[in-house]
């Protein structure tokens, strides 16, 4: 089989999965997108608030920590469901990730970012990592079999403070 017919499959079906995505989130209370632009679209970000009932951590494995409890009941946590950045030569797609991902949470004036990622991506796992986020553990949802990574991104000192033990254990835990 042609490799460009694969890729040209594999791009229709991640396009897909974007928009799949973006129009079920896009239909949630609070839904939020940022964009970055220049001469053209260079990435945005997308989500919505967490809410207070904690449903979001459904499925989680073990006891959820106390102080990401307790922001989520506060109303507090935002859930950021999509980064997309066009890759830069010059290294700064990182640089764009970051600031979407904090404006994102900065207008929603949120504590505390926090996404779910499969848990078989470790290109998505390692740069969210870069990027400042904690892996706090495993959440299956019942509609598939999928495991996810739940991470978490603690915007302000306050907030990082009150996660600071978080770091450590969620190291610990990642399997290699």
């Amino acid at each position: 089989m042609d490799s460009r017919d694969m890729s040209a499959r594999d791009e229709y079906r991640s396009r897909q999965d974007f928009l799949n995505r973006l129009t079920s989130d896009i239909r949630r209370p609070g839904f939020a997108m940022v964009i970055a632009e220049t001469d053209g679209l260079v990435g945005c970000a997308f989500g919505f608030p967490v809410r207070s009932d904690g449903f979001w951590w459904l499925g989680f494995d073990g006891a959820l920590p106390s102080s990401i409890e307790q922001l989520t009941e506060s109303g507090s946590v935002f859930a950021i469901t999509d980064i997309l950045v066009s890759p830069h030569p010059h290294g700064q797609d990182h640089d764009v990730a970051c600031r979407l991902q904090e404006q994102l949470l900065t207008d929603h004036q949120a504590s505390l970012g926090a996404t779910l990622v499969n848990q078989d991506d470790h290109p998505a796992l390692a740069s969210l990592r870069s990027w400042g986020w904690l892996d706090i553990g495993e959440v299956w949802r019942p509609a598939g079999p999928t495991m996810f990574r739940a991470l978490v991104f603690p915007l302000g000192e306050r907030t990082t403070a009150r996660l600071e033990g978080l770091a450590h254990d969620a190291w610990t835990r990642w399997p290699g």
